[in-house]
């Protein structure tokens, strides 16, 4: 069967959807869908609504080549997003503008209400009055508005990109930090005029880098994490309240995290993410507690007896239960928690991955994107109180995709007689199929979601059958199975995959001889250890892979969150390199220049002592595909498809005995 992904063009040019929005008399419902632009290099979101009854056709509303995000509704119903369109009344040329606040109201023309030279992001909106709160990066000695644009134009004019850092860390997965940083900024809609913004936090310093916040519903408070140095280099997230000029601290404790607050509908509750840290001995454990806006009373666990970790959150319109996500058992349910008893309540009994929960107004439903490993993300209606229902799907802007193949789920004993949960990709056909062994990142993650980036369906479409495994820290198996293999990446979770290759491997439609692993970030890591301890996989694809413990430790992004996870010894037992001399497995290692979290010196070292090992350059195995501009994950679209195609070329050199086929756009 022919499907979108039998070819890269088609896959990339695939409508993608991201984030819900709901209006707050339940009545409309808008997404983002991202397409390619014309020139196909990278990829353009529109808004688009959706009927929340079922009954329409989802209608775009916005259109413009530099495209629109964060949708988010006015109490009146006005609908705000980010643009970095040009602005008809603006003094920017259109390749300089950054992101604005555009207003699109029932009837008639969007337009801008607020700007910022340092762009605007992370809107939030209270519910009763309508103050808009949004996040703008800031020269750091900057006073206001024209302040900041004038501080940010003498840069430019002198070409000075410089950065005078005071304290770490100096830059975050992609980004370089500084010489701006996030503030707060308030404000409200005027018909008229361009908003006035308020300054929160004049003087943040790096305290709201990456952070999560929320206003409460009459506009007077802000909740925000904040982050705190600490010595030797290290930062804890506190909670902080701001209100009349004041910040009031909510949550700080050195044995805790905090994240992700939400304030409940009266006002009165903030539930949040409180994490004790994770330390060599045992990893994080993340609960979902409340406590009183006022700061009247400690933080309580609202499900204390609920071993998984809440993921997005809502509350309910009355303020008695909260309906979260949750990595669970090669799933994303939803589920709700009753305030008052703890009680959990699991409404998904399907094998969906669930996000950008949203609630109506009466409480009865709630909307959400739903993905699976099988079935790209759609806008669905949930009943707020029927457990293990199945989703309504809405009319969505996008198709269903066909799949070439199908997907199977199993499970098999680890050594300790844990059940290891894996999906397997099947191709159409009888087989037997060559088999890619795929480990996900993380290590603290699960595969259970839809992924345009790591997408076992291209592979599929030619052939293969790919193995997901949850292996030992995996999510959505309880705290117990976070701590196999903690601080011990090579033990538990190296025997975990072999046994579920080797499960995988007794089915007769599997072709035992014809195999390959791959991997990227953690992943990556596994996929260098189990190069250097075994021999059965005919190829190794490596991507954004720690290889040098000892290095990658002080280089990461946050290498004092590494620090916490691991002694020297411990990096010393799991270090990749040290077994370098044992590979025999052609090795294909692919990196970005831009990935600060595994900074590109792994990938070099691990490039270099590949070929020390090799005696006649000409007839090394080996590749190294780098890439100057792109990160983490490579995420424009014609880089994807270079990623692929040489990913593919790989597999079919080693695996399936073909001719090696080079990018015409690498020669």
């Amino acid at each position: 069967m022919t499907t979108p992904f039998s070819n890269l063009d088609a896959y990339n040019a695939i409508p993608r959807l991201s984030g819900l929005a709901l209006s707050p008399d339940g009545t409309r419902l808008v997404t983002a869908v991202a397409t390619l632009d014309p020139d196909g290099v990278r990829w353009v979101n529109a808004l688009w609504e959706v009927d929340p009854t079922g009954e329409r056709p989802a209608e775009r509303l916005t259109r413009s080549r530099k495209g629109e995000a964060a949708p988010r509704f006015l109490p009146d119903g006005s609908l705000l997003f980010t643009s970095a369109r040009p602005d008809p009344d603006g003094k920017e040329s259109p390749d300089d503008a950054p992101a604005a606040l555009w207003l699109l109201p029932p009837a008639g023309e969007a337009r801008v209400v607020g700007t910022r030279a340092g762009g605007l992001g992370g809107v939030t909106v209270a519910g009763q009055n309508g103050t808009v709160l949004v996040a703008s990066a800031t020269m750091a000695g900057a006073t206001d508005g024209d302040d900041d644009e004038r501080r940010r134009k003498a840069r430019k004019d002198k070409k000075v990109s410089a950065v005078l850092h005071m304290s770490y860390p100096v830059r975050y997965w992609d980004s370089d930090l500084g010489p701006d940083a996030p503030r707060l900024l308030t404000g409200t809609v005027d018909r008229h005029e361009r908003m006035t913004w308020t300054d929160l936090t004049p003087e943040p310093g790096r305290a709201l880098d990456e952070a999560s916040y929320d206003i409460s519903p009459d506009g007077r408070t802000i909740v925000t994490t904040w982050r705190i140095p600490e010595p030797r280099g290290s930062l804890r997230t506190t909670l902080v309240a701001l209100s009349d000029g004041q910040r009031r601290v909510l949550l700080d404790d050195v044995e805790h995290e905090h994240d992700s607050p939400r304030i409940s509908p009266d006002g009165t509750l903030i539930a949040v993410t409180r994490s004790t840290r994770s330390t060599p001995a045992g990893p994080e454990d993340a609960r979902l507690v409340v406590l009183p806006l006022d700061g009247s009373a400690e933080p309580r666990d609202v499900a204390p007896g609920w071993d998984r970790w809440a993921g997005d959150r809502r509350w309910t319109p009355d303020g008695s239960a909260l309906l979260v996500t949750a990595d669970e058992g090669g799933r994303a349910p939803v589920f709700r928690i009753d305030v008052a008893s703890g009680e959990v309540t699991r409404l998904t009994g399907d094998a969906g991955a669930y996000t950008d929960l949203q609630v109506c107004p009466d409480g009865r439903h709630v909307y959400a994107l739903r993905s699976a490993v099988d079935a790209a993300p759609a806008v669905v209606r949930l009943d707020a109180h029927a457990a293990d229902q199945e989703p309504e799907l809405l009319l969505g802007p996008v198709d269903e995709l066909a799949l070439p193949g199908t997907l199977a789920e199993l499970t098999t004993p680890a050594a300790d007689g844990t059940p290891l949960h894996f999906w397997l990709v099947l191709p159409d056909g009888d087989g037997p199929h060559p088999l890619a062994l795929w480990v996900h990142g993380g290590p603290i993650g699960s595969w259970n979601a839809w992924s345009w980036r790591w997408n076992p369906w291209l592979l599929a479409a030619r052939g293969y059958a790919v193995l997901l495994p949850d292996p030992g820290m995996s999510t959505g198996y309880g705290l117990d199975m976070v701590h196999r293999g903690w601080g011990a990446w090579g033990r538990e979770p190296y025997d975990d995959l072999m046994r579920c290759t080797d499960a995988a491997l007794e089915r007769p439609d599997l072709d035992a001889e014809r195999t390959a692993v791959m991997g990227g970030s953690f992943g990556g890591y596994m996929a260098n250890w189990i190069a250097g301890h075994t021999d059965r996989f005919r190829c190794v694809v490596t991507h954004a892979s720690l290889w040098n413990l000892a290095q990658f430790g002080p280089t990461t992004d946050a290498a004092y969150y590494w620090g916490r996870e691991m002694t020297e010894e411990m990096a010393r037992d799991n270090d990749p390199s040290a077994h370098v001399a044992s590979i025999t497995s052609p090795v294909l290692v692919i990196h970005g220049d831009k990935d600060y979290r595994v900074p590109i010196g792994e990938a070099l070292r691990l490039w270099f002592e590949l070929n020390q090992q090799v005696e006649d350059p000409a007839a090394s195995p080996h590749r190294f595909l780098y890439f100057p501009d792109e990160n983490h994950w490579v995420l424009t679209p014609q880089h994807a498809a270079v990623w692929y195609r040489a990913v593919l070329s790989f597999l079919g050199v080693h695996v399936l005995g073909e001719p090696e086929v080079v990018d015409e756009l690498l020669r």
